[in-house]
């Protein structure tokens, strides 16, 4: 076990990720679908390699694909390839990522974000190992070996429609879990040293940096809510900000690394689960304000200019005038009154965000449904401590989704 953890560079005494490992060793000579599953963060790309390089198929192709990053209109294309002609760009034939792998082994990764119709093709590559190309009628075959991983909780994404319960059942042959590194009792220590050691090397530092004892106890104590990969990226900045190579709870501390209460353990859950272990849908919430904000687009430009022009609200349906309802608090606004008023009677809980007042509309010229989205993502970013996954479960979205978006605002995370 020693010898394979120095060999793929895993650090760590905790029995469950041990565990993980022996049992990667053991299904690999078999060509058993395998799911692993965890956190965002915690290294399951190492378990597919580990696989590979001890089955049969050591000498062949070794393929790893991020699911959520390839562009829902073009996933079929890409996994199972397509024929000239198939779509206006389909200038040649593709091959795609199963004629590739053929004999070799294919990692899907986030496999939970792949849309319903691209499920239903993988689903009948793993029982037939047939597939068929975009635009063609014609079976082919293919021996690749599928390895996904994902951090989603797929049960929960059954119940909502998200993801087949048969193509679950059927990735899921063997269920590989890695634990988060909260979980880890004095692995994140061991982890930090290593890192530090590897950006010295990398970047010809004389000294690699050294945590004190009671900076190692905060680094023990802290949760990790991006797990592995975000000490890799603290351990990555204090190597090269720091000029002491000695690192102290209040360095710590600038890069938001402090010790964790019981209660900020909630934050990491897979799929996003509050702390009291229930989920939370702000789909409905975000339709309806969103509603709310669309139809009263054209009133607040009217209200805009009655407001500077010192006249009446004016209720056309009525024939009638009424003040304007203006009030300093928050939820008094014209949009507070008519969402409360489409919330009623949907069972729709408030938003937890401040809803801007008439003074707050007429000095806000950006008023439209892009600005909020943005704003509503970075938002949603940022509680969420960047992690795309978490924060499409929040929003309601897909990951694939939100990615999109991202890039589609020019959001820097």
């Amino acid at each position: 076990m020693q010898t394979l953890m120095n060999r793929y560079g895993i650090v760590g005494r905790n029995e469950a990720l041990r565990e993980a490992l022996a049992t990667a060793v053991l299904v690999a000579p078999t060509d058993l679908s395998v799911l692993i599953q965890g956190e965002s963060g915690v290294g399951k790309e190492v378990i597919p390699r580990v696989i590979h390089d001890h089955s049969k198929r050591r000498g062949k192709t070794y393929i790893a694909i991020n699911c959520g990053s390839i562009p829902e209109g073009t996933i079929d294309s890409e996994l199972f390839g397509h024929e000239k002609g198939a779509f206006t760009s389909a200038i040649g034939e593709h091959e795609g990522y199963f004629g590739a792998a053929d004999g070799g082994t294919l990692f899907l990764d986030e496999v939970g974000e792949l849309p319903l119709s691209t499920q239903a093709r993988l689903l009948r590559v793993l029982e037939t190992g047939e597939y068929l190309r975009v635009g063609s009628s014609t079976p082919r075959k293919t021996n690749a070996r599928i390895v996904a991983a994902t951090n989603v909780d797929i049960p929960n994404a059954i119940k909502q429609g998200r993801f087949r319960e048969d193509l679950y059942y059927r990735l899921c042959t063997i269920n590989i879990k890695i634990p988060p590194l909260r979980e880890r009792q004095g692995d994140a220590v061991l982890l930090f040293k290593k890192f530090a050691l590897d950006t010295a090397q990398r970047y010809n530092i004389p000294e690699p940096i050294r945590l004190t004892p009671e900076a190692e106890a905060v680094v023990n104590s802290y949760k990790w809510p991006g797990n592995i990969r975000q000490l890799r990226n603290i351990t990555e900045q204090l190597s090269i900000l720091s000029e002491s190579r000695s690192i102290t709870p209040e360095m710590l501390a600038k890069h938001g690394i402090t010790p964790n209460s019981d209660a900020d353990t909630g934050i990491a859950t897979i799929a996003g689960s509050n702390r009291s272990g229930t989920q939370h849908d702000y789909e409905q919430e975000i339709k309806i304000l969103a509603h709310a904000v669309f139809e009263l687009r054209s009133e607040v430009q009217e209200l805009k200019k009655k407001l500077r022009g010192g006249e009446s609200w004016h209720d056309a349906q009525a024939g009638t005038t009424m003040p304007v309802p203006i009030n300093t608090q928050k939820g008094t606004s014209p949009i507070a009154h008519t969402y409360h008023s489409l919330s009623e009677g949907r069972n729709a809980q408030p938003l937890d965000m401040d809803i801007p007042t008439a003074e707050e509309i007429v000095d806000d010229d950006t008023l439209n449904i892009g600005n909020m989205e943005k704003r509503n993502i970075l938002l949603a970013l940022q509680r969420n401590h960047y992690r795309r996954k978490l924060a499409a479960e929040e929003l309601g979205i897909s990951e694939r989704t939100l990615y999109r978006k991202i890039k589609a605002y020019g959001i820097d995370e």
